[in-house]
């Protein structure tokens, strides 16, 4: 498989010598957070600033995860690529890659995954933490923007896999709030309907502790396309509050 560069910032790295895997393989950087050592190998995290310009450059080795499809396992960062890439064909809004690659070093598969980084954006988690403090007005222009990425992502026949407040980034602009996704490790296709979608959203409005009723009708009737009053949002808030029930006496 040939490396993806971002035709974008292809041009931004060749100025700092780093178009190729071996020189970001190489790049000495702090990890933004203790690397993750599971699944027989390690990957880490490291943020790089080019020219006023924030990204994530992850690297991996033997850091692999096995599928049906791929008993032998893989990256993991293969797998999110793959899913970055997917999102952008179905106009999900999602994080963007900027390179990905893949090589064999002293017999360890090793990956590189760079993302563009979401500065400027808010993860629904921080912003639930100051809900109480937002304005009317403020709060519906978020739960609309998360209704309506849930209804784009669902549109296109994705299930997330881990819908959840810190994996959904919004931003606000003048006419209300705009929201991505990032972390697509585990999306899949929506093969089983109704109880896919039941099953991605409940956890967002488990965890989402802070949203009223009010507050979720508002969501679902955003994410379903009908008025707050509608039987269909009925039936999601009794489908949702089951599911969350079992959930929680498990």
């Amino acid at each position: 498989m040939r490396d993806f560069i971002a035709e974008a910032d292809q041009a931004l790295l060749e100025r700092h010598g780093l178009n190729a895997f071996e020189q970001l393989w190489e790049l000495e950087l702090d990890a933004v957070d203790e690397p993750n050592t599971g699944r027989g190998g390690w990957s880490s995290v490291y943020r790089l600033e080019l020219e006023g310009k924030g990204y994530y450059l992850k690297r991996q080795s033997d850091y692999l995860t096995r599928t049906l499809y791929r008993p032998f396992g893989e990256p993991t960062f293969a797998r999110e690529f793959r899913n970055i890439s997917r999102y952008q064909r179905l106009a999900i809004p999602a994080l963007q890659a900027v390179f990905f690659g893949e090589r064999r070093i002293n017999g360890e598969r090793c990956a590189i995954l760079m993302t563009r980084a979401l500065d400027g954006w808010s993860d629904l988690d921080a912003l639930l933490s100051d809900w109480p403090t937002f304005k009317p007005a403020q709060r519906e222009a978020i739960l609309k923007a998360c209704g309506n990425l849930a209804r784009v992502l669902h549109g296109a026949g994705q299930v997330h896999g881990c819908f959840y407040p810190k994996h959904i980034f919004l931003r606000a602009r003048a006419d209300g709030y705009q929201a991505q996704l990032i972390d697509l490790e585990k999306t899949r296709p929506l093969l089983f309907g109704l109880r896919d979608r039941v099953k991605d959203l409940e956890p967002l409005l488990r965890r989402a502790s802070v949203w009223s009723g009010a507050d979720i009708r508002l969501f679902l009737s955003t994410y379903l396309d009908q008025t707050q009053d509608s039987s269909l949002v009925d039936t999601w808030m009794q489908r949702l509050t089951l599911r969350r029930r079992h959930k929680e006496a498990r």
